[in-house]
């Protein structure tokens, strides 16, 4: 029988990616969008579904981790993005955030962390999309899961977008170690500022999710109002896609199905909103949790974004990430040299 905590490692890796593709077709698009092209969406949407640069840079966090471990240092995060992604001659950088190709033109240009992560995009949801792993590494550990990831993010990130990653990394080892929603959201909080954009947009979120409606679409409809801009141009922004993200996880009680396909229907920046609400609730129930027709999809993946990363599996970096894994780090494969 698998042990407890290597399913809900299983389920937040799985979740993240089942999250991601679930919600790349809705990408960008509002919800009255999404319903005249699709009605509610219950499923995937598309023939051929897979995962964004979301789950790509999860494996790459993820293998980053399963390296160094608590170690990990800010010249360990930016030697990796030099060898496995800034350095490479491989073109056109493909499906990525804003905030990622602002960070690759500092990284070429010379610049060193955490100078790489001034750009425009500072604040976006780049972080919060790789930080379940974090997460899963330090299970039953919040403080420490936001430690790891702010290391991480200091390449790419500054002020809110490091505070989505830490709330996404604390949330995911609270659930890990067994805590329900109320804990995990709890643990999220906990770890940034009370009077940070990314808290208030979470409380926002979570007390709307908590009406008693029992109609999804006016739960979705009441997260949504409390959370996004009008208007604002860029979907991206950590604060919103962190607190939509906490808010369909609430609104789900937890629930896998119901919360990754709240966050998808709700549009704006879905394949994140989705692939975060996904990691929390697998944590929480486990990949066991996840529908099989769902997690049948989801297979290696195709480097779309991140060619270095082609042929990684999900569920292969969850079972380095797990105490009881046995896997031999150093034998990891290593980023190309530079």
């Amino acid at each position: 029988m698998e042990c407890i905590s290597c399913d809900r490692a299983r389920g937040a890796l799985l979740g993240l990616a089942v999250g991601d593709a679930l919600g790349a077709p809705a990408e960008n698009m509002r919800p009255s969008e999404i319903r005249r092209r699709w009605g509610r969406i219950e499923g995937f949407v598309t023939d051929n579904p897979s995962g964004t640069d979301d789950t790509e840079y999860a494996i790459f966090s993820g293998l980053l981790l399963a390296r160094h471990g608590s170690a990990l240092t800010v010249s360990h995060v930016e030697q990796a993005w030099h060898r496995w992604i800034a350095d490479l001659d491989e073109g056109p950088f493909r499906g990525a955030g804003f905030s990622e190709r602002g960070t690759l033109e500092n990284l070429r240009r010379g610049l060193a962390a955490p100078i790489t992560a001034q750009h425009r995009h500072a604040w976006s949801d780049g972080l919060a999309m790789r930080a379940a792993p974090f997460g899963v590494f330090a299970a039953g550990d919040p403080a420490e899961a936001a430690r790891l990831v702010a290391i991480d993010g200091c390449v790419s990130h500054d002020g809110e977008g490091i505070y989505g990653g830490q709330a996404v990394a604390a949330g995911v080892a609270a659930a890990m170690a067994g805590a329900g929603p109320a804990g995990v959201i709890g643990a999220a909080l906990s770890v940034i500022p009370m009077d940070s954009w990314t808290a208030r947009s979470m409380r926002r979120a979570v007390v709307a999710a908590e009406q008693t409606d029992p109609d999804p679409l006016m739960r979705e409809r009441s997260v949504r109002s409390a959370v996004v801009i009008g208007g604002y141009p860029w979907t991206d922004l950590a604060p919103e896609a962190v607190g939509l993200a906490f808010g369909a996880f609430a609104a789900a009680r937890g629930d896998f199905r119901t919360a990754v396909l709240t966050a998808v229907n709700m549009g704006r920046d879905a394949d994140t909103t989705a692939a975060v609400a996904g990691a929390l609730a697998g944590a929480v129930s486990g990949a066991t949790a996840i529908p099989r027709e769902w997690a049948e999809v989801i297979g290696p993946v195709r480097g779309s974004c991140l060619p270095s990363m082609r042929g990684y599996h999900v569920l292969d970096i969850a079972d380095l990430l797990t105490p009881d894994n046995d896997t031999d780090t150093e034998a990891l494969p290593c980023p190309p040299a530079r």
